[in-house]
């Protein structure tokens, strides 16, 4: 049996770094998926269907900064970018349990252009 973290991380790989929603969601989350975006309905295939087009756009890149699990809840921290738009700083919070993810809550916010640090959002 998997462990959480080892799960987590290759759903990451999958989901973000080879931009793969559909493999991803078919190896690792559960068809009773509970989502709590506002905009999603649950289950995973409206998630996959509402990401592809993101994902799979030409020049995405959705950059994993940060990866921590916590029993059975993880948080991927991820910089996302694609071409003609600021990039984004999501926060993905993932619940699991007996080996798959079974929910989902999400934070994003815009990356500004300008900061008072030299060390905004990642």
């Amino acid at each position: 049996m998997t462990d959480n973290r080892e799960l987590v991380a290759d759903f990451a790989r999958i989901f973000y770094a080879e931009r793969d929603p559909r493999t991803a969601f078919a190896r690792y989350v559960a068809s009773a998926y509970v989502q709590h975006n506002p905009g999603l309905p649950d289950g995973p295939e409206a998630a996959v269907e509402a990401l592809e087009p993101t994902f799979q756009a030409v020049g995405a890149r959705f950059e994993v900064q940060r990866l921590l699990v916590d029993g059975d809840l993880a948080v991927v921290h991820v910089r996302a970018s694609r071409p003609g738009a600021p990039d984004t700083a999501v926060a993905d919070f993932y619940r699991i349990a007996e080996g798959r993810i079974v929910e989902h809550w999400d934070v994003l916010q815009p990356v500004p252009a300008t900061s008072a640090n030299a060390h905004p959002m990642f």
